[in-house]
């Protein structure tokens, strides 16, 4: 059995409450950029207000509603995750430190031998 993709179907109205919520974005920015003059408090308040009208006016559109599910389903996936203990996290971090300490020995001698042949031998510059 093969899987279908699925169209969604995004009608005018969700168009237009998406676009909406990103005047309401807009509009919360340049308040808090116009309101130089005033407290923190009042700018930040005119910036928290914008953004709290487009979400209300993003959750009630499809797009907005699906996103809302994709945060969910990350926040469940993320719960699954079996993260590494502090001794395991320690020990990936020596590795990798290890590593490009390695790394950054052998590209400096990988440099000053092509240095060496470059200048000394091929060219003759001695320095």
């Amino acid at each position: 059995m093969s899987n279908q993709p699925v169209e969604t179907v995004t009608t005018s109205n969700d168009k237009l409450k998406v676009v909406l919520a990103l005047c309401a974005v807009v509009a919360g920015i340049a308040g808090f950029y116009l309101l130089v003059d005033k407290p923190t408090v009042v700018r930040a308040a005119a910036l928290l207000a914008g953004l709290a009208v487009a979400v209300a006016i993003a959750w009630t559109s499809a797009p907005g509603r699906q996103f809302v599910g994709f945060a969910n389903d990350s926040v469940r996936e993320t719960k699954k995750v079996v993260w590494p203990g502090r001794k395991e996290a320690m020990q990936l971090t020596a590795v990798v430190f290890g590593f490009v300490l390695i790394m950054a020995i052998f590209l400096w001698g990988t440099d000053k031998l092509l240095e060496f042949i470059l200048y000394d031998l091929i060219l003759g510059w001695k320095k």
